[in-house]
């Protein structure tokens, strides 16, 4: 518990085998309540690491895409109760250390949303960023602050912490299933006036990290900049997607889920270890 609430710790994995116990070890224990993964039909030994941890798990029978598995990781988080929910990523290129930090902003009450930057601090190149990468991130996030209204000193981290009623609101079924899910949510956080801040971040790549390749990070961009356009388009009133609806499918559309986990028996409770 941190100021009365609940915290938990959701991993969306992916062949997370090789850095999953040294993330895992780095969680906060007088700080986390619960930790729970969802394997996306790995091919490595994941699973099995996981429960041999001790954390609860679900799993994705079939490759379901980045995406994809965080709307399970939520949904499950909030069948636990959870009053705040961290992302974790399982390949230990982000420090679990700073999820008291992170977890702290949202439980003051005075934040909805808090991520973890690595560019707050300028240490993002020292922890081995590529050039590419560091350089992307840097144009995609002034152009989004551009087009979206805020001033983020980066868009497309995968350490962050909600609050329960952030992911209870926001009309995530609406969301792609592919990585840049991550930024459609931060755009709806925004477009919905949820609260961010920020805190810094150090960051690791090394071989065994998760990093996706120039063709998969080039996809992403473009998807990145057609999320700020929609943004605008629906601000404006132009448009009406349904990632910016009220009206849009989120986490408690039930039936909604029940219908899609079907393509995917295994991420509900049954089971879980």
């Amino acid at each position: 518990m941190l100021l009365g609430k609940r915290v938990l710790v959701v991993m969306p994995a992916y062949n997370a085998a090789r850095t999953l116990e040294r993330t895992y070890q780095d969680i906060p224990p007088d700080v986390v309540d619960e930790v729970l993964l969802v394997d996306d039909a790995s091919h490595d030994e994941t699973l099995e690491v996981a429960r041999r941890l001790g954390i609860r798990c679900f799993l994705h029978e079939r490759n379901m895409g980045y995406g994809r598995n965080q709307k399970t990781c939520y949904t499950e988080a909030l069948n636990t109760e959870a009053d705040i929910v961290v992302m974790v990523h399982p390949d230990y290129q982000y420090s679990p250390k700073i999820i008291p930090a992170l977890a702290g902003l949202v439980a003051s009450g005075e934040y909805d949303v808090a991520i973890g930057s690595r560019i707050l601090g300028g240490r993002a190149r020292q922890g081995g960023m590529p050039v590419y990468k560091y350089l992307a991130n840097r144009f995609l996030t002034f152009f989004e602050n551009l087009l979206l209204g805020a001033k983020l000193s980066e868009y497309h981290t995968g350490f962050r912490a909600f609050s329960r009623q952030v992911l209870e609101s926001l009309p995530l079924w609406e969301n792609s299933d592919d990585f840049v899910f991550d930024n459609e949510m931060l755009a709806q956080v925004i477009y919905f006036d949820f609260r961010i801040g920020e805190v810094s971040c150090p960051t690791r790549y090394f071989p065994e990290a998760s990093s996706i390749n120039f063709s998969r990070s080039a996809k992403y961009g473009l998807g990145v900049l057609a999320t700020s356009m929609q943004f605008v388009l629906a601000k404006w009133g132009l448009t009406h997607p349904r990632i910016f609806s009220s009206r849009g499918r989120g986490l408690r559309h039930d039936s909604y889920y029940r219908e899609h986990s079907g393509e995917a028996r295994g991420n509900r409770p049954a089971t879980h270890s």
